[in-house]
């Protein structure tokens, strides 16, 4: 170890930085985890057009299904973890998970036609497709990685929920949203 550096272990280093945390006022710690959504955002979009700009976009979507297949059950797993989702929680656990996504807190997403055995999500305003739209660019067609998305976190919450896409770019979509899905048991 150097001379003059500071050593702090770990342990009282995470334990002064939680209760950093507790003493900020609440709309301190949402603006954080905004911007953290944001930053997660940013970085999956650049990690995105590195990949297309050194190969093609079939290649960058390709990865990128990839990386979705493991993140989203990660992200549905702790998810679950936090709020007290419990396994085989059905539509209910799904809805709830639903809300708690990081882009959740970017984006504009409403649950419609909720039935005992179903329920449609979608996502009225991506903020992807939207800062694309501002650009004058069409709509990225993200349904293939959407697919593989979609489904894994539906079926890390239960199993036995089915996926189906109804509308997602490339696919015509109205004005109204960007994507929707319906999940069913």
């Amino acid at each position: 170890m150097p001379k003059y550096s500071i050593y702090i272990p770990m342990d009282n280093y995470n334990k002064k930085r939680r209760e950093m945390l507790e003493a900020m006022p609440k709309d301190m710690l949402i603006g954080m985890l905004e911007d953290a959504a944001k930053n997660w955002l940013a970085h999956d979009g650049l990690w995105f057009q590195a990949v297309e700009a050194g190969h093609d976009m079939k290649t960058a979507i390709d990865h990128d299904t990839t990386a979705w297949k493991r993140f989203t059950v990660i992200e549905a797993k702790r998810i679950m973890k936090r709020h007290g989702i419990g396994p085989d929680s059905g539509l209910a656990g799904l809805k709830k998970a639903l809300g708690f996504r990081l882009y959740a807190h970017l984006n504009i997403q409403e649950i419609i036609a909720e039935t005992e055995n179903s329920l449609v999500f979608r996502m009225n305003d991506c903020r992807v497709q939207s800062a694309r739209n501002r650009a004058g660019l069409p709509d990225f067609p993200c349904k293939s990685v959407g697919l593989v998305e979609y489904e894994l976190f539906a079926t890390t919450i239960d199993p036995r929920i089915k996926t189906e896409c109804l509308s997602c770019p490339p696919d015509k979509h109205p004005v109204e949203y960007y994507c929707a899905w319906k999940f069913s048991i």
